[in-house]
């Protein structure tokens, strides 16, 4: 799961941003397809949701505080 492509990761980021309530462009279907077969977004009416193992995959992406 550590080799997302740059599309997919990207559209991770974008769900994180839409969770924590920002306005976001619309995701690649295909990536987000993806990260759904990984457990990382669920489909909901609203269109694609990071889940909580996406969170915490972004998580450990994060550099540690300095």
């Amino acid at each position: 799961m550590d080799d997302l492509t740059s599309g997919q990761l990207h559209a991770l980021h974008t769900l994180a941003h839409k969770q924590a309530g920002q306005t976001v462009p619309f995701v690649n279907i295909a990536d987000a397809r993806v990260l759904t077969k990984l457990g990382l977004a669920s489909r909901s009416r609203e269109g694609w949701d990071i889940t909580a193992e996406g969170s915490a995959f972004l998580a450990r992406l994060a550099p540690p505080p300095s």
